[in-house]
């Protein structure tokens, strides 16, 4: 199982010690880096400005948000950090929800999601691969050329004038409910799972029954070496909480409903209701400690050690830690050793 460190999105403003992780996640051995996006920083910048300042490790998107930006500008971006990183980039993509796609990208939410995502994803590979101008002519959500009510009727198929550096640049998705699942493990080289419990492998349907040769699974977790369990569980509530509670409207929170599935719908119903209602203190404190426990590696090492292998036993091939401190970091890659 290889080790990734996830760096998230900013807060208020960057993190001054994200770019020391990520060079001792490389000086360590880790196989990647991961940077995200919600709504404030985007994820290629930072990721950019890692791989000026390491030689080794891999650096991916987990996730870019497909509403931020066409599949021909998200393909443009993956292929010029590819060049300039030597060969270095992932490209994890993901859908997001109707909260952030309407109210921040100022953008209908596709009422198909697995086309639109199924579309998304066939440009991208276009524009990668370079055979021949791009072309959807029937796409329903990224048609190219555009031929909308309100086009010129100039446009035409174009190819990339940068020849990409990997046509077979990986690109995985950031996938909840059991039929994206299954559609990511049809067209994409990897799945992104946000909430990854290895004792309940059935809650993402069926679709993870048969990988195909080389599919990664990679699912983010926090991390966390510390004496008091109670403590460190405390920072993965707070997560789960914004999460479940805020991630979301109160009819459509796919969050929530992965909770749901998961065995805690009363619960995740709960949550949402104290988040929502303002009441956010004690929505992360009806987050089940059981939860946060099980989607995550906290405590002393001797108790990450032995929960370790839960995750080595399933289709897990990267582990990507949402790990605050270097002496976590070092500690994890010594266990995984």
């Amino acid at each position: 199982m290889r080790l990734g460190l996830a760096l998230g999105y900013w807060g208020r403003g960057p993190d001054p010690h994200h770019l020391e992780l990520a060079r001792e996640a490389e000086r360590l051995g880790y196989d990647s880096v991961w940077t995200a996006e919600s709504w404030g920083s985007d994820a290629f910048t930072p990721l950019t400005w890692i791989a000026a300042h390491t030689t080794r490790i891999g650096l991916g998107t987990a996730v870019a948000q497909m509403a931020a930006r066409s599949p021909t500008t998200t393909a443009m971006h993956a292929l010029t950090l590819d060049h300039l990183s030597g060969g270095r980039m992932t490209l994890g993509l993901g859908l997001s929800g109707p909260q952030v796609v309407e109210g921040w990208y100022g953008r209908p939410f596709p009422a198909s999601p697995l086309t639109a995502t199924r579309e998304y994803v066939d440009v991208v590979r276009q524009v990668l691969r370079r055979e021949a101008p791009v072309e959807l002519g029937e796409g329903r959500f990224h048609p190219l050329p555009y031929r909308g009510p309100d086009a010129t009727g100039l446009g035409r198929p174009l190819r990339s004038i940068t020849h990409p550096l990997r046509s077979g640049l990986p690109v995985l998705l950031g996938a909840e409910g059991p039929r994206n699942v299954a559609q990511t493990v049809r067209i994409a080289d990897g799945w992104l799972p946000l909430y990854w419990s290895p004792s309940r492998p059935d809650a993402y349907g069926p679709g993870l029954a048969s990988l195909p040769p080389g599919f990664r699974v990679a699912p983010m977790a926090r991390v966390r070496v510390c004496d008091d369990l109670a403590e460190g569980l405390l920072a993965v509530k707070t997560m789960l909480g914004f999460y479940i509670g805020g991630m979301g409207h109160a009819t459509r929170n796919f969050h929530a409903d992965l909770m749901a599935r998961m065995g805690y719908e009363e619960e995740a119903r709960r949550i949402q209701e104290l988040f929502l209602a303002g009441r956010r203190e004690e929505a992360v404190l009806a987050v089940p400690d059981a939860f946060a426990d099980e989607i995550s590696l906290v405590g002393p090492r001797e108790r990450i050690a032995e929960r370790l292998e839960l995750w080595r036993k399933g289709p897990v091939t990267d582990l990507l830690a949402l790990a605050p401190d270097p002496h976590t970091l070092r500690v994890l890659a010594e266990l995984n050793s």
